[in-house]
């Protein structure tokens, strides 16, 4: 939904000619007010959209306080001594997808999940890298990392060794690796709620982006 708002017009503006490109030689005045009028038309769109139902998460799992601002987990929950952390983001944004692959839901039908199982006293997390899917979950890998909140060591992971690829393992490692997720929540059940989630995330931050944008060119121009 969000993605057809902002394409809606792309095959007819993708690709300028420099005899279309009439702006610029308008003035700097004419260039901001057409800018400023198609991000109100884009804004007012975009506000007019029915957001989805509400989704509670499930049980054990409580939202991460301030998530829908940040980049990091969107779930947590304690599992014994564990504290498990889930962030999310589409699974398109890592594989692209065809434009006659996206379904109307914008694509948001496969997600990508960053799921950190961390223990006291322990300076690393295990890792799992998984992909989200309305009736299945898939492990892509699993590695050793820094844990959630430990900014400073975030730069070690682009040289930490991510583990075998998954499907190397052999198949009882991977049922054993596959039931250890399971048995801390982690399966198709949390597809509905982080679907929603991350729609309501999007929603907000594209508002957001076309107030900022608006503000930005708007600033410092002379009131009538």
């Amino acid at each position: 939904m969000l993605k057809k708002v902002l394409t809606l017009r792309h095959h007819h503006h993708s690709c300028r000619t420099l005899a279309n490109r009439h702006l610029s030689t308008s003035s700097s005045a004419a260039v901001d007010s057409v800018i400023l009028r198609s991000l109100k038309d884009h804004y007012v769109e975009v506000s007019k959209m029915n957001p989805p139902p509400k989704v509670s998460p499930p049980t054990p799992f409580t939202i991460v306080k301030g998530a829908l601002n940040e980049h990091g987990p969107v779930l947590t929950r304690a599992y014994k001594e564990e504290q498990i952390n889930i962030s999310v983001m589409r699974l398109a944004n890592i594989i692209p997808a065809e434009d006659d692959q996206e379904d109307g839901d914008d694509g948001i039908n496969q997600l990508f999940l960053h799921v950190d199982v961390a223990k006291p006293g322990q300076p690393k997390s295990l890792h799992f890298l998984c992909g989200l899917y309305p009736d299945a979950l898939g492990i892509h890998s699993v590695s050793m990392r820094p844990k959630v909140g430990d900014m400073e060591l975030l730069e070690e992971v682009q040289n930490t060794y991510n583990g075998p690829t998954f499907e190397d393992l052999d198949e009882r490692m991977r049922d054993s690796l596959h039931s250890y997720i399971e048995e801390r929540g982690i399966n198709e059940g949390l597809f509905p709620f982080l679907q929603a989630w991350l729609y309501v995330k999007e929603h907000r931050h594209l508002m957001g982006w076309f107030k900022s944008v608006g503000s930005f060119i708007n600033e410092g121009k002379p009131t009538k």
